[in-house]
């Protein structure tokens, strides 16, 4: 027989959908008696969902006050030109990267196909986490053909923006042409990045940004931690998407 979710899982994971649902940042979540009655439980079991939420980011206890909303999930706008950046500032968020990883080796197979370079040619990779008023939510890998973009890595130690150091390369604009979604379970480092729990979901997205002459500039690779993001389709003819955007990445 398969295995029961544990009480306190369960009621972590409703919970994790009302925050996304109808809960804001700042909102006060029922007290634990009143959560233990609901859910037919004692409170001992509730706190331990509420810890779990509170290892997420998601939720934080005031000190005789309750437990607060810390974060609502970000919404994430998948479209041909992607400036999430702007929007998070205009939405009185704080957006960050930390850089994990800087480095240039040879291409993998999947890699050189993406961005129609031979196998084996270097690439520049940067790894890095994303966050949201200081609460990561999304892991990424970039990856640039590095004979088109020498100096992109000199670029990014300068700073962490992908489209100043393509800007700097002279790559002044690019557009995402594909982008892929599937889902995966967070491995035992994603989950210490992300804070979050080992196997809890993730959204992978997978795509490739294309210079103003067609050419492949970016592979990229994003680890979303699911819960804490909401990813969006916008329609790039729609007016509202004519308007000049600002670069975030």
């Amino acid at each position: 027989m398969p295995r029961k979710t544990p009480l306190w899982k369960a009621i972590a994971a409703s919970l994790r959908s009302e925050i996304g649902a109808s809960l804001t940042q700042g909102d006060k979540l029922p007290t634990e008696a009143s959560l233990a009655a609901r859910f037919g439980v004692n409170r001992h079991t509730v706190r331990q969902a509420l810890a779990a939420l509170a290892a997420e980011g998601l939720v934080h206890a005031r000190r005789g006050a309750g437990v607060f909303v810390t974060m609502t999930p970000t919404d994430y706008p998948i479209s041909r030109r992607v400036r999430f950046h702007q929007n998070l500032i205009a939405a009185g968020r704080t957006p960050a990267k930390k850089v994990l990883l800087l480095q240039t080796r040879a291409a993998r197979a999947h890699e050189a196909e993406a961005l129609q370079i031979d196998p084996g040619a270097p690439v520049h990779v940067y790894e890095g986490l994303s966050l949201v008023d200081r609460t990561p939510i999304a892991l990424f890998r970039s990856v640039f053909p590095a004979e088109r973009l020498p100096d992109m890595l000199t670029f990014l130690q300068a700073d962490p923006s992908v489209t100043a150091a393509l800007a700097r390369s002279g790559v002044r604009d690019y557009t995402r042409a594909s982008t892929r979604i599937n889902a995966k379970l967070a491995t035992a480092t994603q989950a210490l990045h992300l804070r979050i729990a080992e196997h809890a979901p993730l959204l992978r997205s997978i795509s490739v940004n294309l210079g103003p002459d067609t050419r492949p500039v970016e592979l990229g690779r994003t680890w979303f931690a699911a819960d804490k993001v909401t990813l969006t389709l916008s329609d790039p003819e729609h007016p509202a998407h004519n308007a000049p955007e600002t670069p975030w990445r």
